[in-house]
């Protein structure tokens, strides 16, 4: 049956008013308040109607798809985004709101771009343009095109690519996360057991020692928890079987990190021979090839340390980059310069080295299908999808599928 999953509009969201590590406020505000503050703290009320509209679509989007795939509850944070831009989006506590802004966002904040054959909500990346530079939307970029006679959506496909559409009038709810509430152990059912059996499953074409579970039914048999020991031991979790919090937000943050794990691999290829010998130091604002190599050896090792943050591959030595060498240099127990100097990058690459050599060179890494492993099957997502439909749980990010559309674009 042709599925139909929607993202939901949270009726509050909860803001962090810092980095996610730092010791600062909680702020939790209506998801329409949460953009109008947003929007009117990243962009100017007297650009082009059609800028404003192609950023703040793009906000909405960026802070649906930190709701939909738990990012920041799947590390433990009790918090949904940050305030800051190292991280997420402009938040300022007790900002004044512009009428212009507060008007378009009443008619906005309900709808999301997403790619064409996909569920969640685009990570609609932006910068400025003018100080900070990435591969998303460059909200200078869209006043220009927009005083160029490009409409909102033009703007958007001009940065996003053709492959985006909108979806409108997504329904409005209160947050529900897809932690059941209670461990999950052997002799245990129902639609919460699916889920877990698909991620699980899906994990394990990343790290073949996690055992496939077949079939995938909603019952937690004794290989499940198997699965779910070994599962466990490789991620430095309690060994006991049982599915709790700690466990199936390992599992939430794994199976969204393996499907951008996959592109990195591809990505790799570009510097399978790239020599990694240490010739210089790299620091915040420099450019080029050497800064892109970084980037993609910290992107890497984000996959498999969950203290390290994420990259954008842009060839820019930005806050992101920043935070990310600061991750890995407080990690390893090197002074947290942010200069990427002899000693952090001998670490990177040894780290690097150590996955390249273990796990990437495993021919079942990434093609287990081909190699005699056994891959999750259509039928197994279209009925995990279906239990969440019918349970009414926040759906979890699942990559590209074949769905129906819920709402026309």
């Amino acid at each position: 049956m042709p599925l139909s999953v929607t993202p939901y509009i949270p009726t509050y969201i909860t803001v962090h008013l810092g980095t996610p590590d730092s010791n600062a406020e909680n702020v939790t505000v209506s998801f329409r308040d949460y953009i109008k503050n947003v929007a009117s703290s990243e962009i100017y009320p007297t650009w082009e109607n059609a800028a404003l509209r192609a950023n703040i679509l793009a906000q909405v989007s960026f802070a649906l798809n930190r709701v939909y795939t738990e990012f920041y509850p799947s590390q433990g944070y009790n918090f949904n985004i940050t305030g800051t831009t190292a991280y997420d989006q402009r938040f300022i506590k007790g900002r004044t709101i512009f009428e212009n802004i507060s008007d378009l966002v009443d008619e906005l904040f309900n709808t999301y771009i997403r790619r064409q054959g996909f569920v969640e909500p685009l990570a609609a990346q932006f910068c400025n343009g003018t100080t900070s530079f990435c591969e998303g939307l460059s909200q200078w970029g869209s006043q220009t095109l927009a005083q160029d006679g490009f409409n909102s959506v033009e703007i958007l496909r001009y940065y996003y690519g053709q492959n985006i559409e909108l979806v409108s009038n997504a329904p409005l709810q209160e947050i529900q996360y897809s932690y059941p509430g209670q461990p999950m152990r052997q002799g245990d059912t129902g639609p919460y057991i699916r889920i877990a059996q698909v991620m699980l499953n899906r994990i394990g074409d990343n790290y073949p020692a996690i055992p496939k579970i077949q079939p995938v039914n909603g019952v937690f048999t004794a290989a499940m928890k198997e699965t779910v020991r070994i599962f466990q031991g490789i991620f430095n979790l309690t060994v006991d079987g049982v599915i709790g919090r700690s466990t199936w937000y390992m599992m939430v943050q794994l199976h969204n990190s393996v499907l951008r794990l996959s592109e990195l691999v591809s990505l790799g290829q570009t510097y399978y021979f790239v020599d990694l010998t240490y010739t210089a130091p790299t620091t915040y604002g420099q450019t080029g090839s050497q800064v892109s190599l970084l980037q993609y050896l910290l992107s890497m090792l984000s996959q498999f340390y969950v203290v390290i943050p994420f990259v954008t591959i842009d060839g820019i030595f930005g806050n992101e980059t920043l935070q990310a060498v600061l991750a890995l240099q407080r990690d390893v127990g090197l002074p947290e310069t942010g200069v990427v100097d002899e000693a952090t990058w001998l670490a990177l690459v040894n780290r690097y080295r150590g996955i390249s050599e273990t796990v990437l060179n495993d021919p079942n890494f990434y093609f287990p299908e081909a190699t005699g492993g056994v891959a999750f099957t259509i039928e197994d997502l279209e009925n995990a999808l279906i239990a969440i439909q019918e349970s009414g749980l926040l759906p979890i990010t699942y990559g590209q599928m074949d769905t129906e559309r819920s709402v026309s674009p």
